[in-house]
């Protein structure tokens, strides 16, 4: 099989054979359909956090057969909209158990976080026996990175470190006020995690 990059979100596929280019408009071959089997698109802004820890921006159908490659246990969802049927469904089929945080999203440059959402999804977070975990929010930028942040600063990563990695994801769309909360966010907290009672 050759590994083929395309632009913009990665995807594998297996090259067609050179002779499908000469079938009729409409037309497909076995070829083509086991072709089709081997094409993986991941979601917008996936990459790997750490062992057993994935982030991206919301995944659709597209996206399900790379997501299945991951063996997914858990989905950390940050938003407050009801999880798509079809969403659902591939969760179901493939025993992924999903947590929701309704953390809301703005266009404001200056939102309130709730640091009590944070704190209950870096719980499930922390927890080794949901991995593998994909943590999402629509685009895989702001929620999504204050997230990752607050977990970098569990892991001792320098603010620098950390608000670099926020900002390859946000781009021109980094918020003052996502950083500020990574920054002033009490990792002592987290540690306390570890000795309350596990979630039901």
């Amino acid at each position: 099989m050759s590994i083929h990059n395309c632009r913009g979100p990665m995807c594998l596929k297996t090259i067609q054979p050179s002779h499908a280019a000469d079938m009729p408009p409409g037309k497909s071959t076995a070829a083509d359909a086991k072709a089709e089997e081997h094409l993986f698109v991941p979601p917008l802004n996936f990459s790997m956090v750490d062992y057993g820890i994935y982030r991206s921006g919301f995944p659709d159908s597209a996206n399900f057969p790379f997501l299945k490659t991951l063996g997914l246990r858990s989905i950390i969802y940050l938003c407050p909209e009801p999880y798509p049927e079809d969403n659902m469904q591939f969760l179901n089929a493939n025993g992924i158990r999903l947590f929701q945080f309704g953390l809301e999203g703005s266009k404001e440059l200056f939102i309130n976080i709730p640091e009590d959402l944070i704190l209950s999804a870096l719980r499930v977070l922390l927890d080794e026996r949901n991995y593998p975990l994909l943590i999402h929010c629509k685009r895989g930028k702001h929620r999504t990175g204050c997230l990752v942040g607050c977990l970098r600063k569990c892991q001792n990563w320098c603010l620098a470190s950390i608000f670099d990695e926020y900002q390859r994801f946000a781009a021109d769309k980094a918020r003052v006020t996502d950083q500020r909360f990574i920054e002033l966010f009490d990792i002592s907290r987290i540690k306390k995690l570890a000795t309350s009672p596990p979630y039901i």
